[in-house]
């Protein structure tokens, strides 16, 4: 992968179209499979063809650290996140946007692949959110970093299959170190907190982020001080 050469952004976007279109007939599978019921002939008939499949989509792969031609590494954009990814099938399907001021939105609504109790989500799916949001929206400002600190304090149960939104906005910078806050509500009742955190997000130093993200082969920015 590392000698493949990259995509033009028209290349690149023509692919991210079908990158993404996969990656939702994809998490419509998945979501039929935690959701199924169907007789065990059907489930070991349904698991072949999905062997299948996959050894069609691995003819052609990248390794562990190669990072995905449908990528931007130094504006953070990853369409395979486990988080936002459009190509991603576990991905809770987050529509995310940010603003120059430090502030990002991202509405979402989520079904039982990421259930926890019985018919909420998994609260760990809910700091997730809520991180990757904090990230966006100090990112947004100018700010690289990797999470440091987080925490969460959950208000209420959040349900599935309810349109959430998810606000975040950029606090404190002091050099390398910068705090952000965000909450999380019903799209119908935004002024019911459901959950809200705060993160500390810490920027790598330049030298620090070429070591850190070498087996990458690529110039990773997004993550990296900009001082």
């Amino acid at each position: 992968m590392a000698d493949r050469p990259e995509l033009s952004v028209e290349e690149r976007d023509v692919r991210r179209d079908a990158v993404g279109d996969l990656g939702a007939a994809l998490r419509d599978l998945v979501d039929a499979a935690v959701r199924t019921e169907v007789p065990l002939g059907e489930l070991a008939a349904v698991a072949s063809a999905a062997r299948e499949l996959a050894a069609r989509l691995r003819a052609d792969g990248r390794g562990l650290h190669d990072i995905a031609s449908v990528d931007d590494p130094a504006t953070g954009e990853r369409w395979y996140s486990p988080v936002y990814g459009p190509g991603n099938p576990v991905a809770p399907p987050m529509e995310a946007d940010s603003s120059p001021d430090g502030r990002a939105t991202g509405r979402v609504t989520l079904g039982k692949t990421h259930e926890g109790p019985p018919g909420l989500v998994h609260g760990g799916v809910v700091a997730t959110m809520l991180d990757h949001v904090l990230a966006r929206a100090i990112r947004a400002a100018g700010r690289g970093g990797l999470t440091a600190t987080l925490t969460v304090t959950y208000r209420r149960p959040v349900p599935l299959g309810v349109p959430l939104v998810v606000t975040a906005q950029l606090g404190a910078t002091e050099g390398r170190r910068t705090t952000a806050i965000a909450r999380l509500a019903a799209e119908d009742d935004p002024v019911t907190t459901l959950a809200e955190a705060e993160g500390l997000f810490v920027a790598l130093r330049p030298e620090r982020a070429a070591d850190v993200f070498a087996p990458t082969g690529r110039d990773v920015g997004a993550w990296t001080s900009r001082s």
